[in-house]
């Protein structure tokens, strides 16, 4: 009897050892969504809210502001030349009187009379390295403004995305994209007070006259592209802010019903 119970037992084990691995398999080739049906739930809606939209569009905006005035010209315009003025980079040219410009590494003068060149106004870096920049001011300037510009380009890349991806690592792009945008605010706010301290430097002084001084532009005025980089500084700060909206806006109840109604593409106003 004990023979026999004994390999009553072992052939019930090996059935069950059997069963057991035929059930590994079909988890195996089972979907990995199915097994984990949260697992793909946030890379298959397409989430879109007024609140979201808008903060993308603005992260754009503010990036691409940013990074044209950077390179721009029109941050000091100078006062008025004539062919007869006293500009060392302007000889020549015809008479009626002409503002050059100026901005961190580039400038904008009359053609002197460059046959080949139909342009009346010639554009360009004045500095071919960074060294060359007028004002270490202007060089400190350029480095926080150029910090600043990049971490906003790549939250601007990044929330094209979010409509698809509402967070990575357990934490939320809005969020994580906010914090981005309010470093890069800083960065911004140190390169345009550093900016105007280097307006004595000699290049600003032969376009704005001896008067010109540190925070003094003597002869020149302010020219839009250094406007347009203090407004893309608030609305810099005006994103970081308005990103915690565009969360609460993507993780409503509203988008939550939408979800489990197995809705792929959800639109809320």
């Amino acid at each position: 009897m004990s023979k026999e119970m004994e390999i009553m037992k072992t052939g019930e084990a090996a059935e069950l050892g059997a069963r057991h691995g035929s059930m590994t398999a079909q988890d195996r080739r089972q979907d990995p969504g199915e097994r984990n049906p949260g697992l793909w739930d946030n890379m298959c809606h397409v989430i879109v809210t007024c609140r979201s939209m808008l903060w993308t569009l603005l992260s754009i905006v503010v990036a691409f502001a940013e990074l044209i005035a950077f390179m721009s010209a029109d941050w000091l315009i100078g006062k008025a030349k004539t062919r007869g003025g006293t500009d060392p980079e302007e000889r020549g040219g015809p008479a009626e009187p002409h503002h050059p410009t100026l901005g961190i590494y580039a400038r904008c003068i009359r053609n002197p009379g460059v046959q080949h060149v139909p342009r009346e106004t010639l554009c360009g870096p004045y500095a071919e390295n960074f060294g060359e920049i007028a004002s270490g001011f202007w060089q400190a300037t350029a480095i926080f403004l150029a910090v600043g510009i990049f971490i906003l380009c790549m939250v601007a890349l990044v929330s094209v995305f979010t409509m698809c991806v509402q967070s990575i690592m357990k934490k939320s792009i809005f969020n994580v994209c906010g914090l981005l945008q309010g470093i890069a605010g800083l960065f911004l706010i140190l390169g345009l007070i550093l900016y105007p301290a280097g307006w004595g430097c000699q290049k600003a002084v032969a376009y704005c006259g001896h008067y010109a001084s540190a925070y003094k532009p003597g002869d020149c005025s302010l020219g839009w592209a250094f406007y347009t980089a203090i407004g893309g500084m608030v609305l810099t700060f005006i994103c970081a802010i308005f990103s915690a909206q565009a969360e609460i806006a993507t993780s409503s109840d509203k988008v939550q019903e939408e979800i489990e109604e197995g809705k792929n593409l959800i639109c809320l106003l």
